[in-house]
């Protein structure tokens, strides 16, 4: 494990729980110290961790999209023997894995692009996990993916970059989801009747049609906050949504939701609003995202 932050340590523990040896490296040592007490081998390098490996070696990265993974990959490409696989688990553009898709390969080394959702307590206890690259290599692997996914959570999703692409759609649509709650419990915030939005919340995950984990998270958000006033309705953007956004138009495809759930986003770091605060608590709730107090 490559990585050992508010995904990458929850997954390290969810290996072990299910039986693997798990070897990892942060560039924290207070991370690698707290996944020490759990179980976990940790080396102070990368080199050190590929050297530490058994002869088989798979590498699951879970560090930040971008500059970081970029910086990552192209270390393993120069310490990595042929045969090994690198795993992408983070929230990687499609296009960027495709590219080390094909660099990797003429390596001779495997890598998979996996979307891996659920948040942190998915990583934990479950996952559900979209997987593309070579059929063969996903095959060593899907031992793997089926021990920490949720029954029936996981999926080979076919050739590389084909994992982050459906796990882009995936957050496509979570913006657009996320955001219909925030502005319906506006609504209800600005009403003229003493709601408990805690309850409406709870009332509305028993029978609904709009049952779900996300309305399960509104009403934890409430329950700790019961009017979100300890933060600020900020809610910035992964790049997953724009990266939605702009793959639609390339393809012709109208996706006016999630356009205006994206827009929504850039616009809370203007102004504060209630539907600003009930999105910046769901994503704290299911991914630990950091929030700005009030």
């Amino acid at each position: 494990m490559v990585g050992l932050g508010k995904m990458g340590f929850p997954l390290a523990q969810n290996l072990k729980r299910n039986g693997f040896e798990v070897f990892a490296f942060d560039v924290s040592e207070e991370n690698r110290h707290l996944a020490e007490g759990h179980g976990v081998k940790t080396c102070a390098s990368l080199a050190g961790l590929v050297e530490t490996l058994p002869e088989k070696k798979v590498l699951w990265l879970m560090v930040p999209a971008g500059a970081v993974t970029e910086s990552v990959v192209l270390e393993l490409k120069m310490l990595l023997p042929a045969g090994a696989i690198v795993i992408d688990g983070g929230n990687s553009n499609f296009k960027d894995s495709q590219r080390r898709y094909r660099e990797l390969k003429v390596k001779g080394i495997g890598f998979l692009d996996c979307g891996t959702s659920g948040g942190t307590s998915g990583a934990f206890g479950g996952a559900c996990t979209m997987v593309g690259g070579d059929a063969e290599v996903f095959q060593q692997c899907e031992h793997v993916f089926k021990a920490i996914s949720v029954e029936n959570g996981y999926l080979y999703t076919g050739a590389g970059g084909s994992g982050h692409f459906v796990k882009m759609v995936h957050n496509g649509i979570e913006y657009g989801m996320m955001q219909a709650i925030a502005e319906g419990f506006e609504v209800l915030e600005k009403s003229p009747f003493d709601l408990d939005l805690e309850e409406v919340a709870r009332v509305w995950n028993h029978g609904s049609v709009i049952r779900s984990w996300l309305i399960e998270l509104t009403q934890s958000a409430f329950s700790k906050d019961a009017d979100l006033s300890g933060l600020r309705g900020e809610v910035r953007s992964s790049g997953e949504g724009k990266w939605a956004l702009e793959t639609a138009l390339d393809l012709g495809v109208p996706t006016p939701v999630i356009a205006l759930s994206l827009i929504m986003r850039y616009r809370s770091m203007q102004d504060d609003t209630f539907a600003g605060k009930v999105l910046a608590a769901l994503r704290n709730e299911f991914g630990g995202h950091e929030v700005t107090k009030a």
